[in-house]
């Protein structure tokens, strides 16, 4: 096999859309809108825009499990956002979130609507609109947020480095695959080792910090984002493998993983939510992509 040629950048760097390969098309330098289009608005307090990447699921999790706590105030419509498609680019979502990713939140409960983006920042938003998963004690809550933290600082390495390198970019290189996969390997067993002494992430308690994580590292050592089990031998995070099975089993997080989901078996997917019975109601014409 040839190899591949050394890079020697230029003195300016100049954008080509040919770059990126697979996701070319979802990544620009610039910000701001390409296009007008309004948001939808459904008939709850909490309108979601998101897309059921791990960043996506978080926040659908979280509304699951607050429902599941009898949180009434919790019920939320889900609007697909096609990323491939830009959708992330148009004026409305751009109004919601600057940065034109994936999850964004708009809160109509209050006299003035309040927006949220940035999936971590809408889970601290909503545990402390509702008071629930992320404790009150300060030791407590600062263990909490401090992982919550680390998954939002960690989290650029397994998907925006290993896992393009690795599954997505057009040309496998070495150099890549091997700084962000020995970057990984330790993340996961600084996790391990929380696991081993501990149920929870943060502790003996289900918080953000779980819901966070898991959709990420979680779905990693599951094989649920793209296979890379054998190659990183994830098989000796014992107790990562045990936390996610854990979690896997909850009902809320079983809906959330759904919500937005475009990808895999059919069952899976429930492309938008706007009540607690379309879970139960959804049809194979529903799970079509709206043209």
């Amino acid at each position: 096999m040839s190899e591949i040629p050394a890079y020697n950048p230029p003195k300016v760097w100049t954008w080509s859309k040919a770059n990126g390969g697979q996701f070319a098309t979802i990544n620009r330098p610039i910000a701001g809108p390409t296009h007008e289009a309004v948001l939808p608005r459904g008939k709850h307090s909490l309108q979601l825009y998101s897309l059921a990447t791990p960043n996506g699921v978080k926040v659908t999790v979280m509304l699951e499990e607050l429902l599941a706590l009898g949180h009434s105030g919790a019920e939320y419509d889900a609007w697909l956002i096609r990323i491939n498609q830009g959708d992330q680019f148009s004026s409305g979502f751009v109004e919601v979130n600057p940065n034109s990713k994936i999850p964004a939140l708009w809160d109509y409960s209050a006299p003035e609507p309040i927006r949220v983006f940035e999936s971590g920042s809408i889970l601290l938003y909503l545990a402390e609109k509702f008071g629930a998963f992320v404790p009150t004690d300060p030791a407590r809550r600062a263990e909490c947020l401090s992982w919550l933290f680390w998954q939002v600082g960690s989290a650029p390495y397994l998907g925006g480095g290993f896992g393009h390198f690795y599954a997505y970019a057009p040309t496998k290189i070495e150099y890549a695959i091997d700084r962000f996969a020995m970057e990984i390997k330790r993340q996961l067993d600084v996790l391990n080792r929380r696991l081993a002494d501990n149920p929870f992430v943060s502790g003996d308690d289900y918080t953000i910090a779980d819901m966070a994580i898991w959709p990420w590292y979680g779905a990693l050592v599951k094989g649920l984002v793209y296979e890379a089990g054998e190659f990183l031998q994830v098989h000796e995070y014992t107790h990562v493998i045990r936390w996610a099975d854990d979690i896997a089993k909850r009902p809320a997080v079983q809906r959330g993983r759904m919500v937005n989901r475009v990808t895999g078996a059919l069952e899976s997917q429930l492309h938008e939510r706007h009540d607690a019975s379309d879970f139960d109601t959804r049809t194979q014409d529903k799970l079509q992509d709206s043209k």
